[in-house]
């Protein structure tokens, strides 16, 4: 039984060179900037402040691996689609990540794709489907401040997220999701 309790933050990643490279499964999480990453791997972690929240959306450019009970890693990437990144940090954020998700030495075994049930999917999440579906990657999606929505309008929000596959409603305020994510996290994971 892993110990979710027992995790570590053990590399801050600014550059490829600096992923682990123990072999280690990977469980990535990926969203656009402000969709709720660092609140989803604090509940299902049960900490309150490991994961950070930026103080301003779009200003952190590094991948996080916190290293899971010994057992593998959530790797949070950092967010997309956010307008006010200049074209250097859009360039640094472009080449880390393809540098994350091109890598055929790293044992991604899922990708935690996060919508915005509110919002819906951007053009950015598109994409990211369409090169999940491509490559084909696992993934999972959470959507995440499902509390924010009434129930006519979170049904129908839903239902339009499920044409891009199985969807976990997720509130980090009700807890809401969080055993159904866990529950696919450690059936990718294979530890």
């Amino acid at each position: 039984m892993i110990n979710f309790n027992n995790v570590e933050l053990i590399m801050t990643a600014g550059f490829p060179s600096q992923f682990p490279t123990d072999n280690k499964p990977q469980i990535a999480f990926s969203g656009r900037s402000n969709v709720g990453k660092s609140s989803l791997i604090n509940t299902l972690l049960n900490r309150k402040s490991l994961a950070r929240v930026s103080s301003s959306p779009g200003k952190t450019i590094t991948i996080n691996f916190y290293e899971i009970d010994k057992q593998f890693y959530f790797v949070d990437l950092p967010g997309y689609g956010y307008a006010k990144r200049s074209n250097e940090d859009q360039r640094k954020w472009s080449t880390l990540v393809d540098g994350y998700m091109t890598n055929k030495e790293i044992p991604l075994r899922l990708i935690v794709q996060l919508i915005d049930l509110k919002t819906g999917p951007s053009r950015d999440d598109l994409t990211m489907f369409d090169w999940m579906i491509q490559t084909d990657t696992p993934y999972i999606i959470v959507a995440t401040k499902a509390d924010k929505l009434n129930v006519t309008g979170r049904r129908k929000a839903l239902a339009d997220l499920q044409r891009y596959g199985d969807v976990i409603p997720f509130s980090a305020l009700k807890g809401e999701g969080k055993q159904e994510v866990l529950n696919k996290i450690l059936e990718y994971s294979e530890v």
